[in-house]
């Protein structure tokens, strides 16, 4: 199973033309959680990019899209070239609890 990282931190998602803005709620380097105001159908191809960025720092496929009281949650599974570290991109807020029952 792989190491999902907590953060919280703002992103921009673009798919099928749009753009939505998002809380990336926790990271690792297959893939992402981010909270969107709006649903993003599965198999959507969708990529993230910081807020004011002009590039995407990453590319996926939403694998799944759960409504929640103020919005929806996006799990997105990294398909492009890049995979998350924090030399590619280090959330403002970055937890690790497998480092706090220590």
């Amino acid at each position: 199973m792989e190491k999902r990282l907590l953060c919280a931190d703002l992103v921009r998602i673009d798919w099928n033309g749009r753009t939505l803005e998002g809380v990336l709620e926790d990271i690792s380097p297959q893939g992402a959680c981010v909270d969107v105001e709006e649903p993003i159908p599965p198999g959507k191809v969708v990529s993230i990019a910081e807020p004011a960025g002009q590039v995407a720092l990453f590319s996926g496929l939403v694998t799944y899209c759960v409504r929640r009281d103020c919005g929806y949650l996006l799990g997105v599974r990294f398909t492009g070239p890049t995979v998350w570290s924090c030399g590619v991109f280090k959330p403002q807020h970055l937890t690790n609890l497998d480092e706090l029952g220590k």
